[in-house]
């Protein structure tokens, strides 16, 4: 049988494949292989969702907490849902023998491309081969094909797609499965599905259009329906293509708006044929790559993983002036509820800084927007200036949820919430350091001198003086290693706010001496003063960071007293 897609497949070091049908892992590969374009996220579940499957479809900065106890990323209604059933038996990988099954992500083009054979009770064999990609080019916009062959007979077949609002969030050991939508609008005219969904909160309305046209024996012809029957003779290949728009707003006076120009974009695209609008993804993420590419000379393997994660890091983000972050699992899924930690600022800023500068600005910024609640965070906790949330989602303040379950299965207490106090310095970090790398200043002068002094304020209420040892203390912390739970000074936490003292003191010396209007302005804002800037640099120069003999680092207060537990066997990942 013809690959229809194998031209898209030949770049070894570019392609994460997947070889044959292996359903404990579905769920990872769902992930593995997903797609996005900053904007919107899917997760690469298979367009017939087999049973168990996990379809997420998200947009970046849309959160709800209706039937939640906090935030979460909503997973909205899944439009890459393409269901065929073969007299009266369903098309798929569970329902049918897979007697061949592959996909491969073309990481180069976003592109997800299928091919499975099937065969059905009575031994008749099917062709399966679909490709699939949101597009770079026009963030609204998604597309997919199918193309179907009876291999065996003739075959009468009928078709259900459109956009599937049989989605739900993944629910907690205590919350089960939940929706976080409503439909309010549902419509099928001018051969087009219409969906306009509306979040329970009442935050957010989110408009679909879908539509899809079939082609066979050289005729083209629209779909009226996204149910209908055909009869195919063997051999006889039928390819479908379907495409979808989604939007948002979050003020309903825009809702007549956003109807009348989605529907204008819809049929713009919908008019376009699926290699052109391939065409034009292509090449946007050629400009894309121009920037990111990394290539590594004589070894294939590692070229590709790097690049598997540096597509990955490009599909989650976009410039929004900070409306959003980027979650612990990005957009490929439902992990730590699409929250955003520690990780965006210490470990992810760093790539976008130096290729993507302007989402790096619009990740600051999402902090920024939320200093406020960050202020309230440390009023609440008895403590001055602005505490940053270990959790955060849209509003800024602390969705850490009180209860999970552990790695063994059992519901545990959660105290990183109340004690991993290091990421309001890490957010501190993030800021200095994307003004020393972009020497932007009027970002520095606009929002980063107001963080770095609020959150040094908060590091010089937190710490503690130590009579006996003559040192400031912080106790009852986590630190990044988050098995050792309230311990006392850890060093990480402790070195990091010793950092954002002393930078926040010595910046705010070099403003007072350098631009003495916008210091004054900042100050009275703030009500700060060279008092207290001075009792920062006091502080930093006795907090405790115990070092031994061997120049080596206390983790934190009793950690070299601690058994040392030697490995004697390794699991899978080493």
């Amino acid at each position: 049988m013809k690959d229809f897609y194998a031209k898209h497949n030949t770049k070894y070091s570019w392609l994460i494949k997947e070889e044959g049908w292996v359903r404990s892992i579905q769920g990872v590969r769902e992930s593995q292989l997903a797609l996005g374009n900053g904007f919107l996220g899917t997760r690469a579940v298979l367009e017939e969702i087999p049973y168990d499957a996990r379809p997420g479809t998200y947009i970046t900065g849309l959160y709800d907490n209706i039937g939640s106890r906090v935030d979460e990323l909503v997973n909205l209604p899944n439009p890459f849902n393409f269901r065929i059933t073969v007299d009266g038996e369903k098309l798929g990988v569970i329902t049918m023998d897979a007697l061949e099954h592959r996909r491969t992500l073309n990481m180069r083009n976003g592109l997800l491309c299928r091919h499975s054979v099937f065969q059905d009770i009575r031994g008749r064999k099917y062709d399966l081969q679909s490709a699939r990609f949101v597009s770079r080019d026009s963030k609204h916009v998604g597309v997919m094909q199918i193309v179907f062959t009876p291999l065996s007979d003739k075959a009468d077949i009928s078709v259900e797609t459109g956009i599937s609002t049989s989605v739900h969030n993944a629910g907690t050991a205590t919350e089960g499965r939940k929706k976080h939508f409503r439909t309010k609008e549902l419509g099928q005219f001018k051969n087009e599905g219409y969906l306009l969904v509306e979040t329970f909160a009442k935050k957010y309305t989110v408009i679909f259009r879908s539509g899809f046209y079939y082609e066979t024996a050289g005729k083209k012809v629209m779909a009226s329906d996204n149910i209908f029957e055909l009869s195919l003779r063997k051999n006889q290949t039928i390819v479908f293509t379907k495409l979808f728009y989604l939007d948002y707003i979050d003020d309903l006076m825009e809702l007549e708006k956003l109807k009348k120009d989605s529907e204008k974009e819809f049929r713009k695209s919908l008019k376009s044929s699926f290699n052109n609008l391939l065409r034009k993804n292509t090449l946007a993420w050629e400009r894309l790559w121009a920037l990111a590419e990394i290539s590594i000379w004589g070894d294939p393997e590692v070229e590709k993983n790097l690049r598997f994660n540096i597509y990955h890091l490009m599909i989650c983000a976009t410039a929004n002036e900070g409306f959003s972050s980027i979650g612990a699992r990005t957009l490929s899924g439902e992990g730590y509820r699409g929250h955003v930690f520690w990780d965006t600022e210490i470990f992810l800023l760093p790539f976008y800084i130096y290729t993507f500068p302007e989402i790096a600005r619009s990740m600051l910024l999402y902090r920024y927007q939320r200093l406020d609640m960050a202020r309230e965070n440390a009023r609440k906790a008895g403590f001055r200036g602005a505490m940053f949330p270990w959790e955060s989602a849209s509003s800024g303040i602390d969705e850490t949820p009180d209860r999970a379950k552990d790695l063994n299965g059992k519901v545990i207490k959660i105290h990183t919430g109340q004690l991993e106090h290091h990421i309001t310095a890490d957010v501190a970090y993030a800021f200095y350091y994307y003004f020393n790398a972009t020497r932007d200043n009027k970002f520095l002068q606009d929002y980063g001198y107001e963080v770095l002094f609020e959150t040094a304020r908060f590091w010089a209420s937190r710490v503690k003086y130590d009579r006996r040892k003559k040192k400031y203390v912080i106790n009852q912390v986590i630190g990044p290693d988050e098995f050792h739970v309230d311990v006392d000074n850890n060093a990480f936490t402790n070195i990091m706010a010793k950092w954002n003292l002393l930078i926040s003191r010595n910046i705010s010396q070099d403003l007072k001496k350098n631009n003495p209007g916008l210091y004054k302005k900042i100050s009275q804002k703030l009500g700060l003063t060279v008092k207290e800037t001075n009792e920062w640099r006091k502080i930093a120069s006795k907090i405790s960071i115990k070092v031994d003999k061997k120049q080596v680092i206390e983790q934190f207060d009793g950690y070299f007293r601690k058994k040392n537990a030697k490995v004697y066997n390794w699991d899978e990942n080493y």
